[in-house]
């Protein structure tokens, strides 16, 4: 076998990333059967076919973890947030998901997901110093 040597880089190439999710993929699929991820966009566009909020995230294994939710600032305060939210659920269900995860660090966003039914199954305290970011899930029926 040839000799290893450790490196440590702050500008990493894509190549060695693909390398370690190809890997870890490989190692997955053994473990729990193969990936069923399926990529999954909700935008919210205006008269130009600017995206001004969307959803981001992707479902697999029966769970779609919601990546990123945004509305820009001008649009927020109409319930378009929620429509995302709800449009990604109806997604969810319809790829035979039994829940929705995602994380937030926002105040703000954690009074939203716990209004729309979403509940906090852990968080990890002081990231970033002083904050916490809140794990979160909601089980679809």
């Amino acid at each position: 076998m040839a000799e290893l040597r450790l490196s440590v880089t702050a500008d990493p190439p894509a190549q060695a990333r693909a390398a370690l999710v190809a890997g870890l993929a490989g190692f997955h699929e053994n473990l729990l059967g193969p990936a069923d991820a399926v990529p999954l966009g909700v935008f919210l566009r205006d008269g130009c076919d600017a995206v001004q909020g969307g959803l981001w995230g992707r479902s697999g294994h029966g769970w779609l973890f919601v990546e990123l939710l945004f509305v820009a600032e001008a649009m927020r305060g109409r319930g378009l947030g929620a429509q995302l939210l709800a449009a990604a659920q109806d997604e969810a269900r319809a790829r035979g998901c039994g829940g929705v995860w995602l994380d937030t660090m926002n105040p703000a966003a954690l009074r939203f997901y716990l209004r729309h039914g979403y509940e906090s199954f852990g968080e990890l305290a002081d990231y970033p110093a002083g904050n916490r970011r809140v794990f979160l899930r909601k089980r679809l029926g």
